[in-house]
């Protein structure tokens, strides 16, 4: 296996840091995150979460559109829930994170 590229370590672990600040009942969106770093977007933050997202409040790191993240849903609503993070019902399915109220700008 070949060791990350020094530039890459450092954008991860500012990435990391980032998402380990945001607090509790608080989300970011990965456009939000790439933005604040001034580098990559949000794709670039996706790929950095899935690789080393489990070490952080990886669920504070949402899509724009409030919606969950596919295949971890119930995980994150029950972590939502449990920090009173803000949320809107939606017919018939899971709800969505209000961005409005949710959105923490570092």
């Amino acid at each position: 296996m070949r060791e990350p590229e020094p530039a890459l370590d450092e954008y991860v672990s500012r990435l990391l840091d980032v998402v380990d600040s945001i607090p509790p009942g608080a989300v970011m969106s990965y456009g939000d995150v790439a933005e604040y770093l001034g580098a990559g977007g949000p794709r670039q933050v996706g790929r950095v979460m899935a690789v080393w997202g489990g070490a952080v409040p990886w669920w504070r790191v949402v899509h724009a559109d409030g919606s969950l993240l596919r295949g971890h849903e119930n995980a994150a609503l029950a972590r939502y829930q449990a920090e009173g993070t803000p949320l809107r019902e939606t017919r018939g399915g899971m709800p969505r994170i209000d961005m409005g109220r949710a959105r923490w700008s570092a």
